[in-house]
């Protein structure tokens, strides 16, 4: 009965003898049966040499095994190439003759072999027999010499923790203190993952919760010291239930360069169902079964893979990004992968290994090539051998293994990482499309979300705001935004963000001390390391304080406690993203991530487009904020510098300009002394608002005062300014106009001198209640060359109010409903004995409360009173 199959093809070309020789021997290690490798090797190098050398075509390896031994398939596509005819007797082919020499070594080395024709292959075949393990064996290794062993400390210790259904610790051994600084009291009842330094990317990998609730987990992680630290550990996980049923995760743990003690031999999947399967798939071959189903452990157990099978001390993947010209680290063992993950090296720049990433590579000593793999600076590695991952002849990433001895690889063991490399470059490549189809859908939300707020705002404060919190913490850890006011300007720093808020003042200090980045038109993110290093810079001055090298200051603990906080918090890598908008850098994003962190091309890339849109937004701010500095400027122009005390008369004005941001619209007022003991005073209503009508404002307040100075009367002064709205021309709107001229008297009065031109009428209110039109209507001005105006006099007793107001009063609506002269009037009987302060405002309250909707229209409110005891 078939169990497991593997099969590969082989291009007609030299190498591939010796990567078909590595493919029998990789099946047949992971299969369990080293015992035959040799020969299997032997027999299949023959085979394949003669397909795809002397027949010239390629050749396809199948190995089927089965019950009782193992079958390998060797087909060429040259069916019409004829065996030599042999005597009966003779051998099939000579020990020096080029050709022959596998059926020869098939007869001598294989259990049963044999040749099979079809109408597009010849196909040789052998069988190695294996013999029955013996009983109860589960899985057996080779005696090796003490030096060969695998190293430990003098005392192995096993970490032995329970974590029960809800993910908290509930056992914690001797090992498990010795080896992490905690007390069992200290841990318990506290979640597992308050100390697990879980090696993988949120909402892309199982996370630690998930591997808990597997019924059996083995893998490397790290769990953070009582000093700080990380430590890697290597785990077994198994699932386990109590008496009562209640589910609980027995983990064992040891240091990761003892995994050795742990860790299950590799075997892949061997159940009866692979027969029924057909062809068992070379990449489960590599991974085993069952694969991951996420990118990040596809990656970590490639790489652990990877390791094992060249038996070496570190291992890595590497991603290319879309363009091929950078490699991103997206997977280590036995390497400090907090520091590496997701640093990026260049692809062809540099000397040694990233200059032939797209090529396997071997390096016997890598310090006699100082920096030749940059990642294993500093790591204790003396060899390393690299291959590419291609998919469809495009480099889509690298994979290497390292050892800390010189020369432990060669260009077999290059070829066998190669020929695994080949088996997961497609899934790889795979899953990969497939976390940036998430990732990409994630991001547009993400942007579209981001351009909703930023477009809500054109207030420069809150879109500063709405920067940093957008970034932080979905892009980064911490953010700051530098704004440039002008060109000749330098850039201030204006808002930073930090996801802890308790080291947001520590940061703003510290990047205050910094100088600010260069402001580079340069689209994309770049590296900025000077925040990092003015961080360590404090961080190595508060250490040298500790240990008494240097004088200590008074404030000693207070500043080594904030430098290590802001080390800590941007020891990380720092990227800058230009502000540009209008072809102008008005700005620079700038993101960090904590120590040793680094960030992703996906979220470099993210952050790129919400830069753009973000400097847009910061922008438009930027010039609403300043038109509208320059619109209230030119508003305020238009109103009254302000109001004159009049001897004996109470004046007030209220005024209300309809539109968001208009402080004058096309109602005014002006109140002004023209001469010694003589007052004008004006209120008026210029057809529309806006702009449009506010210039003819400015016009018409102007002209009244310049007018009413030069000694015109009322009827000149508006036949005047009439001439001069029609001269507007296109310009020119329509105006009604009350103008009037007062002179208090001597006896406490006052004498009133009033032209309405088409204004709503004036009111006097008397002390008895009553109230009465204080003019006629005559007509408005900017419609007629030729008016021929009068003015009438009014006189105001002690007591007695004259109320003007614009038709923003009289017309208020509310539905069909309007407040109209009778609504004023009504109004104006309920203010008797009340000060021209309080007839204003009751009026005006009596206009809020008429409706429920906003006025609409620009409102003026003019109350003159004559006090009945006027001050001496």
């Amino acid at each position: 009965m078939i169990t497991a199959r593997a099969a590969a093809t082989f291009e007609p070309v030299g190498r591939s003898v010796a990567a078909a020789r590595a493919f029998v021997r990789d099946t047949l290690q992971g299969w369990g049966f080293p015992d035959i490798i040799d020969d299997a090797v032997v027999l299949t190098s023959e085979l394949v040499t003669n397909a795809v050398v002397h027949a010239g075509t390629a050749a396809d390896v199948l190995c089927v095994r089965a019950d009782g031994g193992v079958r390998i398939e060797v087909s060429d596509r040259y069916p019409e190439r004829e065996l030599p005819v042999q005597n009966p007797g003779s051998r099939p082919g000579g020990l020096d003759r080029e050709g022959g020499r596998g059926l020869l070594l098939c007869t001598a080395l294989a259990a049963h072999w044999g040749v099979e024709y079809t109408s597009t292959h010849k196909k040789v075949w052998f069988r190695l027999d294996v013999d029955d393990r013996p009983a109860g064996t589960r899985s057996a290794g080779p005696a090796l010499p003490a030096e060969a062993l695998p190293p430990a400390d003098s005392r192995v210790r096993v970490a032995v923790v329970q974590i029960d259904r809800s993910g908290a610790v509930s056992a914690w051994n001797d090992d498990a203190e010795h080896l992490f600084g905690y007390p069992a009291d200290q841990v318990k009842g506290k979640p597992l993952a308050d100390f697990a330094a879980w090696p993988h990317t949120p909402g892309t990998a199982t996370g630690i919760a998930e591997a808990l609730c597997l019924s059996r987990w083995e893998g490397s992680y790290g769990i953070r010291g009582a000093d700080g630290r990380v430590i890697p550990v290597y785990a077994s996980h198994l699932r386990v239930r109590d008496t009562e049923g209640a589910p609980s995760t027995v983990c064992l743990l040891v240091r990761d360069d003892e995994r050795a003690v742990l860790q299950s031999p590799q075997r892949p999947s061997a159940d009866a169902n692979a027969g029924e399967r057909g062809s068992a798939d070379p990449f489960e071959v590599f991974i085993g079964s069952p694969a991951p189903d996420d990118l990040d452990g596809l990656l970590q157990r490639t790489v652990e893979r990877a390791r094992d099978m060249l038996d070496g001390d570190a291992a890595y993947l590497l991603l290319a990004t879309d363009d091929e010209t950078e490699l991103e680290v997206r997977a280590s063992t036995g390497l400090p992968s907090a520091r590496q993950r997701f640093a990026r090296v260049p692809v062809e720049a540099g000397a040694g290994r990233y200059g032939s990433a797209r090529l396997p590579s071997v390096h016997d000593d890598l310090s006699a090539i100082p920096g030749a793999v940059p990642l294993l600076d500093d790591t204790g590695m003396r060899s390393v051998v690299t291959v590419p991952l291609k998919v469809e002849g495009r480099l889509t990433g690298s994979l290497g293994v390292a050892a800390e001895a010189p020369h432990r690889y060669g260009n077999e063991e290059a070829l066998r990482l190669q020929f695994a490399a080949d088996r997961i470059a497609l899934a790889v490549e795979s899953a990969r499309l497939g976390e940036l189809e998430r990732l990409r859908r994630g991001s547009l939300s993400f942007l579209v979300e981001a351009s909703d707020l930023l477009a809500g705002t054109l207030d420069r404060d809150q879109t500063l705001a709405l920067m940093a919190q957008m970034t932080v913490p979905t892009l980064a850890t911490w953010c700051a935004v530098y704004t440039i006011a002008d060109q000749s300007s330098e850039p201030e720093l204006s808002y930073v963000l930090h996801e802890d808020e308790d080291l947001i003042d520590g940061l703003k200090a510290l990047l205050a001390k910094v100088d600010p980045p260069e402001p580079v038109p340069t689209p994309g993110a770049r590296v900025w390391t000077a925040p990092a290093e003015a961080a360590r810079a404090k961080d190595f001055r508060a250490t040298l304080r500790d240990l008494g090298l240097t004088e200590p200051d008074r404030h000693h603990a207070t500043a080594s406690g904030i430098s290590l906080a802001t080390a800590s918090a941007v020891g990380g890598e720092t990227v800058v993203l230009p502000l540009v908008a209008r072809n102008r850098v008005i700005g620079m994003l700038t993101l960090g991530k904590p120590t040793d962190d680094h960030f992703r091309q996906e979220i470099l890339e993210l952050a790129e487009d919400l830069s753009r849109r973000a400097a847009l937004a910061l922008d438009n701010s930027r010039l609403y904020s300043e038109r509208t500095a320059i619109s209230q400027s030119l508003q305020r122009s238009l109103l009254p510098p302000g109001m004159p005390d009049i001897p004996g008369v109470e004046v007030e004005v209220i005024y209300r300009a309809a539109g968001e941001g208009n402080e004058v619209g096309g109602d005014f007022y002006d109140v002004f002394p023209i001469r010694d003991g003589a007052y004008g005073f004006a209120i008026g209503d210029v057809c529309g608002t806006g702009p449009e009508a506010a210039a003819v404002t400015g016009l018409a307040r102007h002209a009244l005062r310049l007018l009413a100075r030069e000694g015109f009367g009322g009827p000149a002064v508006l036949e005047r300014l009439n001439a001069a709205i029609l001269d507007e021309g296109a310009r020119s709107r329509f105006l009604t106009l009350l103008y009037g001229e007062l002179w208090p008297q001597q006896d406490g009065s006052a004498l009133l001198k009033v032209v309405c031109a088409g204004h709503p009428l004036p009111l006097r209110l008397r002390q008895d209640g009553s109230v009465e039109p204080a003019a006629d209507p005559q007509p408005l001005l900017g419609v007629m060359d030729d008016l021929e105006l009068y003015e009438q006099t009014v006189t105001l007793d002690p007591g007695d109010v004259l109320l003007c107001v614009t038709d923003g009063v009289t017309e208020r609506r509310e539905g069909s409903r309007m407040l109209g002269d009778d609504g004023l009037t009504e109004v104006l009987t309920t203010c008797t004995g009340l000060t021209a302060g309080a007839v204003a405002a009751r009026v005006l309250r009596a206009v809020e409360r008429f409706a429920a909707e906003p006025a609409s229209d620009d409102m003026a409110i003019l109350a003159m009173r004559v006090p009945e005891h006027p001050q001496q």
